[in-house]
């Protein structure tokens, strides 16, 4: 939530055109290595240091084995090696996928935040409006703080045009290829009901890079993507669209100054659907 005396608000006109001395944002907090350091230093980064220091010695050790072996038993030396060396790859793309979005933070100076929905505002949810509305809205606020905040990039997708499919698909692939994440697939308006209910209202589409972080160095390999796509996503799908019900729900009360007792019944209830187990890495 943005505070009275915030600068980009001011400078933008938000105060005045919203009649409203406070806002409720969705944003990222970036770099994730300022909010996450115990998993980088205990999962990612030991992952990387572990395969750095083993597999060459591994690759050495087949080298000499391979100069007193017969050609019958060279053959299958060789075969190992060369697995060695596709995983000695994906070991150093591994750690280079998770750099990426790693920068020393000494200060709040070396913070960034992205805003992406406007979600609040005095007397309003905001979730009438779509989201090029938002992207459009809060763009104004980054261009105000651009020290602190960060514009999110998106484009708007014509499903009924190839050409305009195409033209999604080529802005994902180069926005991945030069270490994006990825982005965030949303239909146009905030809230949607199809034939089966309300439709999930933000799927994450990573990039192949992203995903090695996600699943591991060796997630690429044949033998590991197609136990990796017959996963079902289903029990996922059904809390994140309770999840999102409850969340407007919850701010629905808040802007009609509803005892903090029926906000935190909402709150409470996305935290318990939270606890539920399923895959995190879904």
């Amino acid at each position: 939530m943005l505070p009275f005396r915030s600068p980009a608000c001011a400078a933008a006109g938000f105060w005045e055109e919203f009649q409203s001395d406070w806002f409720c944002l969705d944003c990222e907090l970036m770099p994730w290595s300022a909010k996450a350091q115990e998993l980088l230093r205990g999962q990612y980064a030991a992952v990387g240091a572990a395969g750095g220091a083993a597999l060459p010695k591994v690759e050495t050790a087949l080298d000499l084995a391979a100069q007193r072996l017969s050609a019958e038993g060279l053959d299958h030396a060789l075969a190992i090696q060369s697995h060695i060396c596709a995983r000695q790859g994906n070991i150093q793309r591994f750690v280079a996928a998770y750099r990426q979005y790693c920068w020393p933070v000494e200060s709040l100076d070396d913070l960034k935040l992205a805003p992406f929905h406007l979600l609040a505002s005095e007397g309003l949810v905001h979730v009438h409006r779509n989201h090029v509305w938002h992207m459009e809205a809060l763009s104004q606020i980054c261009r105000q703080d651009e020290k602190l905040l960060l514009a999110t990039p998106f484009k708007s997708i014509d499903l009924t045009s190839t050409a305009s499919e195409q033209e999604g698909i080529a802005w994902w692939e180069s926005l991945t290829s030069r270490g994006g994440e990825g982005m965030v697939v949303k239909p146009l308006e905030f809230v949607v009901r199809g034939k089966k209910g309300l439709v999930q209202p933000a799927l994450k589409c990573r990039g192949p890079e992203y995903l090695r972080i996600i699943y591991g160095p060796d997630y690429s390999a044949d033998g590991h993507l197609p136990r990796l796509k017959s996963r079902s996503v289903s029990g996922k799908r059904s809390l994140a669209l309770r999840e999102f019900a409850l969340g407007i729900e919850a701010l629905e009360r808040f802007v009609r100054r509803e005892p903090l007792r029926r906000v935190h019944e909402c709150v409470f209830g996305v935290l318990a659907l939270e606890s539920e187990p399923v895959d995190p890495r879904l």
